[in-house]
């Protein structure tokens, strides 16, 4: 079960990039693929989100997307809903507009650090004094978010309808009672005026406020009815300006702040606080605001991106498949206009072998493949100007990695194991790219390994995406009739960026190498002036 954002936090300041995939199997991205399709960076890109809620739950989403089809097309028609009307995306933007600037205030209650009362803060996280005004501060956001809700009209699509229950309802709970007061300390402990007078137990009342109109009413009538007992005028200022009460009433002050303001924090606010941490109904507040948040940064995003963008059409099929037309890469093409698009689609044929030198394009590409599926599985838009899609039950990315000193299997056992996991975590509906396999070993032993792990994936039924400059293992898996085949573009040995039919059969190893300084020529030129 997803962790709600209070859960995530775990009583820590909040930090947005906190969830984390599942393990392998157990959810659409494990931590291999979160790290290989760059999810941080996309996060980074598509982060258009105004609150730490809003982030925290684009996040999680991007850890881990969503299987189910029907959830997303949801989520889509939530977008559609503020994108297209005026008054509800006005009214949506000034709720989070407000909530962004106070938002601090609820966790500097719920998560701050009490310095005592003489500390003085100087990190935003450190509570100064008795925590009286950081408790109205912070429960006051709670109502004003409650409030903008309520005011708010009623949406027509279901989910973000369910969005504005989330926050709306919490109006409804003994926690909101409890932050509204007035709250009562019993010998059962604080309670709401509901709870209070159904207990009828003796309590007193807690005001977030130091000075106590009817406790310094009750003081100064003691002093008072002393002066009456003791036949002595203790209020008659003398020629000094001063009467005999001010000696009385002075040290009572000066014992009355730290006495009053240390019990409110350590009996009331503190123990308030901690209810509120734990509370299921203001962690659903923070989940809708953060979902709020989430569906107006899908719509930014997708306006600020610089290219076209679509909401994806989503199918539920048996067996995953994929038409882009335009695609653009989320992250590299995120404001350049001028990025190259690409047409691509696997669906009858489950095996795409991408072929090509160096920089010229490939692993860019299966990351712009890998990343629309994640964007499209969260609800957001993606740059295409068409897309087609089967919601995918795993997305694995495996990459080339390097052997640790403590693995005991070298380079080729390393990426062996991680190929075994993700070929058992696979169904028909699952999507895996391949960057490159058996890398580690001789080609005799790669040739056979790589045709034995593909026959297996590709007999699982799942789209299956192969980065290879191994032509000859394509000829292969052409031979038999089961691959289609995908070679980056060249022109004047430069990079198209272009995906075009074909196997590439050169090397430009020679050309890289130039680039970089460190060709046969240039270690000849270095040896020579050595």
């Amino acid at each position: 079960m997803q962790q709600t954002l209070l859960e995530s936090w775990a009583g820590q300041w909040p930090n947005p990039r906190v969830s984390k995939p599942l393990p392998t199997g157990e959810g659409v991205l494990d931590p291999g693929a979160f790290n290989a399709i760059e999810v941080d960076e996309l996060f980074d890109n598509v982060n258009y989100a105004a609150t730490v809620a809003g982030q925290s739950v684009l996040y999680r989403s991007l850890a881990q997307p969503l299987d189910d089809a029907d959830a997303i097309k949801a989520k889509q028609d939530a977008v559609l809903e503020i994108r297209d009307n005026p008054a509800v995306r006005a009214n949506v933007e000034n709720i989070l507009t407000n909530a962004a600037n106070e938002e601090e205030r609820l966790y500097l209650l719920l998560f701050g650090e009490f310095l005592g009362g003489m500390g003085t803060a100087r990190e935003k996280h450190q509570i100064e004094g008795y925590g009286y005004k950081q408790y109205r501060r912070g429960v006051g956001f709670v109502s004003n978010l409650v409030a903008a809700l309520q005011n708010s009209g009623v949406p027509q699509t279901a989910y973000l309808q369910s969005v504005y229950n989330k926050i709306g309802s919490f109006a409804d709970s003994n926690d909101y009672a409890l932050m509204t007061g007035p709250v009562y300390n019993s010998e059962k402990g604080l309670q709401s005026k509901a709870e209070w007078q159904s207990s009828l137990s003796p309590a007193m009342i807690f005001r977030p406020q130091l000075f106590k109109p009817l406790l310094i009413g009750l003081v100064l009538a003691s002093l008072w009815a002393l002066s009456k007992f003791v036949s002595v005028d203790l209020f008659n200022v003398g020629r000094d300006g001063l009467s005999i009460g001010s000696v009385f009433l002075f040290p009572l002050l000066l014992a009355y702040i730290p006495l009053i303001g240390g019990y409110d924090r350590d009996h009331c606010i503190i123990p308030l606080r901690d209810i509120y941490k734990n509370s299921s109904a203001l962690s659903e507040l923070l989940e809708g605001l953060g979902q709020l948040d989430e569906l107006m940064a899908f719509i930014k995003y997708a306006e600020a991106y610089g290219s076209e963008t679509v909401l994806p059409e989503l199918h539920n099929g048996e067996q995953h498949q994929i038409r882009l037309r335009g695609a653009k890469n989320p992250i590299l093409g995120h404001k350049h206009p001028d990025y190259v698009g690409n047409d691509f689609e696997l669906s009858d044929q489950r095996l795409v072998c991408i072929t090509g030198p160096n920089s010229g394009g490939k692993t860019a590409f299966c990351k712009t493949v890998t990343q629309i599926q994640i964007l499209a599985q969260i609800g957001c838009y993606v740059p295409a100007q068409t897309a087609q899609l089967t919601v995918a039950d795993r997305v694995f990315y495996q990459a080339p990695e390097i052997s640790h000193l403590d693995d005991g299997e070298g380079r080729f056992g390393t990426e062996l194991k991680r190929t075994r996991d993700i070929f058992l975590a696979t169904t028909a509906k699952s999507l895996v790219v391949l960057d490159e396999m058996a890398e580690g070993t001789t080609f005799e032993e790669k040739m056979q390994s790589s045709m034995d792990v593909l026959d297996g994936f590709y007999r699982k039924a799942n789209s299956t995406i192969l980065i290879t400059h191994n032509h000859q293992l394509v000829d292969v898996f052409v031979k038999r009739g089961i691959t289609m085949t995908r070679q980056v573009e060249f022109a004047d040995e430069l990079p198209t960026f272009k995906l075009v039919e074909g196997i590439s059969r050169v090397s430009h190893a020679d050309r890289v190498a130039k680039k970089i300084g460190f060709s046969k020529q240039d270690i000849d030129n270095y040896l020579a002036q050595s």
